[in-house]
């Protein structure tokens, strides 16, 4: 029997002390990748009945994890406008899933292009670039069955983005401090709304199982590489990454947990509503847990700066390394069949 996924994950995370366990990690991941893997069209039944999108299914409204679901504007909707709302919610998560994987896709090829033959980082590369490729294979096919007109990040947003994909030819430290920052608040939301039991529809709850699932060698090959990487790097390099990380990864976390302002238009939600809803103490709470993880990864590899911490509280995603104000992160309960076990159910 192979490993789960998310097991590996978890066994992988001991600190990265030389080369020999860092290409040790590397190839585990290389080994889960071959052993356990999802195809967009083979894995999911798309034309299964049970699968099939109405916007107006009551399996779409809200729940109170949802800082939305909450409100009593929400709650005071008709249910088919509740459901055509949290449809909105679940597709535009998925959008701008897509089009982060891709802006991530084209930056990993890059850095790939200058490996020298013979690392093992090239294969896992490829591994990750082809999985992503499957996943935003789902998102799309998803997003195109709602019908509804959902467009994911801002045009200027979008248009900004086209960096992205350059910055390995700058850092590749920095890229994958990118890489955690758009993968880690979706996981968080994702491995949330698993625990609590929040995804009820068959076809939602699909796509993401075997998200969580493939994102956890994803994450994990980013923070092995940061944790063997960083401690060599010149001390101006450590100062950038100290002092852009909160940047990034806190407009990271606000594209991938906040309303698409186009769905706020479309219903015609309030603006005291959206006040309300996602600038109040337990989304701030929820933006600081989504890249929890990951500030405290960089708490440990020193590149948290007294300039740098004030830039994590001006982003309102700071707090003390190892703290979680808000929900628990999601975690399977102890003995609990893992998220890839169970997709692959």
């Amino acid at each position: 029997m192979t490993k789960a996924p998310t097991r590996l994950a978890e066994e992988v995370r001991e600190q990265v002390k030389d080369r020999t366990s860092y290409y040790g990690v590397i190839d585990r991941l290389n080994k889960a990748s071959v052993d356990k893997h999802w195809e967009a069209y083979a894995d999911i039944p798309w034309d299964d009945p049970e699968y099939a999108i109405d916007p107006e299914d009551p399996r779409w409204i809200l729940t109170d994890e949802d800082h939305l679901g909450r409100t009593e504007w929400y709650r005071s909707q008709p249910p088919e406008v509740q459901a055509r709302i949290g449809l909105w919610r679940v597709a535009t998560a998925m959008k701008i899933g897509l089009q982060f994987e891709n802006l991530l896709k084209r930056g990993l090829l890059n850095y790939a292009y200058w490996l020298p033959n013979g690392r093992p980082e090239f294969r896992y590369v490829y591994h990750e670039t082809t999985e992503e490729c499957h996943h935003g294979m789902m998102f799309q096919e998803f997003v195109n069955r709602t019908g509804l007109p959902i467009r994911g990040m801002p045009r200027a947003l979008t248009a900004l983005a086209q960096v992205v994909p350059w910055i390995p030819l700058v850092s590749t430290e920095l890229f994958f401090v990118f890489v955690l920052g758009g993968e880690d608040p979706i996981d968080y939301k994702q491995r949330q709304l698993l625990k609590g039991g929040h995804v009820k529809h068959p076809l939602e709850e699909a796509i993401i199982r075997i998200h969580v699932a493939e994102e956890a060698r994803h994450i994990s090959f980013a923070r092995h590489y940061l944790k063997h990487r960083v401690p060599s790097l010149s001390r101006p390099k450590r100062q950038m990454i100290a002092l852009l990380s909160p940047l990034i990864l806190g407009r990271m976390a606000r594209i991938m947990l906040s309303p698409p302002g186009p769905m706020v238009r479309h219903f015609g939600i309030p603006r005291d509503v959206v006040r309300a809803a996602y600038r109040g103490g337990d989304h701030r709470d929820d933006l600081s847990d989504s890249v929890g993880k990951v500030r405290d990864l960089l708490a440990e590899l020193g590149l948290v700066t007294p300039v740098g911490k004030r830039l994590w509280k001006l982003m309102g995603v700071w707090d003390e390394p190892g703290v979680r104000r808000g929900q628990a992160a999601g975690r399977p309960a102890p003995g609990a069949a893992s998220p890839d076990e169970r997709a692959a159910r």
